[in-house]
C-alpha cells in the first residue's frame, strides 16, 4: 500500500522550519513511508522546500499539495516545479488547486472568476511550458522569451486537488490524477473516482491517480482528539466544494471524517480508502496532537504498508 504523510506544519513551532520539516521527512522515511507531501502557504514555497527535503531524504518522494491557480503564473509554477523535479532526481509531484473565493480575492486582490475555465487553460499553459512551447489563451497566456525546459526536471506529474464534477473532468482530461482533501471513502467510491477515471478514459490518458489526504492520528482518546480536529478542521466547511464532499461522504462535519483511533481502526480505515479507489492515502493534521503522537502515529502507518 501506498501510504504517506504531510509535512504542512512540521516546523510551525522550530527555531527553523527547513530543519525541522526536514527531521519530520527522516522520521517518516525511517518508519517506513515512501511519500511526503507539502502545503503552499504565504510563509513558505512548497516547491522549494520539497527540493530540499528531497535532497536531504532520498527515500522520499515529495509532493506539492497544492498550489492555487489564482495568483501564481504558469511559467512561475513551471519553473519551480521542474527545479524541484532536478533537485529530487525526478521524485517530486505538483498538485494544483482552484482556491477559496476568499482567500484569492482578499489575500490577492483577483477576482475569483470562471475558476474551471481557468483551471483548464491552466494545465494547458502548464503542460506548454513543460515542453518549451507558448499558450495564448482567452484567460492565461504563457508565453517565454526562451524555452522554459530545464535538464533533469523533465516529467513532472500533474495532479489537481479537484472533487467537483467540472474540476474532475477537466482533472481527468488534462492532468495526472487528484489530490482531494475531506473526500471520505464514500464520496471516493461512489462519486470521485468514477468521475475522474470516466473524464480520463474519454480523453484517452492512463488511469489517474487517486491521492486521498486523511486527517487523523493514533490515539487512544477518541473523544478529545475528535474535539482538536473538529476545531482545526472547521475552517473547510465554509467552502463549497469542501461541504460537498463531506456531505458526499455522510458526515456534516469535516471533523468526523478524521481518523482516530488505535492501530487497527487506522488500518481498517485505511484498507476503506483502497477500496474505494485511492491509489494512495496520506495522512494529514497528524501534529494536532503533540509530536510524541505524530512519532507513533507514523511508526503506525510505516508498518501498515509494510
Amino acid at each position: 500500500m501506498r501510504i504517506g504523510v504531510t509535512l504542512t506544519n512540521a516546523g510551525d513551532t522550530a527555531a527553523n522550519a527547513v530543519d525541522a520539516t526536514i527531521e519530520t521527512a527522516r522520521e517518516a522515511a525511517d518508519a517506513g513511508l515512501r511519500t511526503a507531501w507539502l502545503g503552499q502557504r504565504f510563509d513558505w514555497d512548497s516547491p522549494a522546500l520539497a527540493g530540499l527535503v528531497g535532497r536531504a531524504v532520498p527515500e522520499l518522494e515529495l509532493g506539492t499539495s497544492a498550489i492555487p491557480i489564482f495568483g501564481r503564473h504558469p511559467l512561475t509554477v513551471a519553473a519551480s516545479a521542474q527545479t524541484a523535479q532536478a533537485a529530487t532526481h525526478g521524485r517530486y509531484h505538483l498538485a494544483l488547486a482552484l482556491g477559496a473565493k476568499e482567500i484569492v480575492e482578499g489575500a490577492y486582490g483577483i477576482e475569483y472568476a470562471r475558476p474551471v475555465a481557468v483551471l483548464r487553460e491552466y494545465l494547458t499553459a502548464l503542460r506548454a511550458a513543460f515542453a518549451g512551447q507558448e499558450h495564448h489563451g482567452e484567460l492565461v497566456t504563457a508565453a517565454a522569451p526562451w524555452a522554459s525546459t530545464m535538464p533533469g526536471g523533465e516529467s513532472v506529474p500533474v495532479l489537481v486537488a479537484a472533487m467537483g464534477p467540472q474540476a474532475l473532468e477537466v482533472t481527468g482530461e488534462l492532468a495526472d490524477g487528484t489530490v482531494p482533501l475531506l473526500a471520505g471513502p464514500r464520496a471516493l467510491g461512489d462519486h470521485i473516482v468514477p468521475q475522474l477515471a470516466r473524464a480520463a478514459q474519454r480523453a484517452g490518458r492512463p488511469d489517474p491517480r487517486v491521492v486521498a489526504v486523511v486527517p487523523g492520528a493514533l490515539t487512544s482518546d477518541v473523544d478529545s482528539a475528535r474535539e482538536v480536529f473538529a476545531e482545526h478542521l472547521s475552517w473547510y466547511e465554509r467552502i463549497p466544494s469542501y461541504r460537498r464532499a463531506i456531505g458526499l461522504s455522510g458526515a456534516e462535519r469535516a471533523g468526523e471524517l478524521a481518523v482516530l483511533g488505535d492501530e487497527a481502526v487506522l488500518r481498517e480505515q485505511v484498507r476503506r480508502y483502497f477500496d474505494a479507489g485511492a491509489t494512495e492515502v496520506v495522512f494529514s493534521s497528524t501534529e494536532l496532537l503533540g509530536e510524541q503522537t505524530r512519532s507513533r502515529t507514523l511508526a503506525a502507518l510505516g508498518a501498515l504498508r509494510g
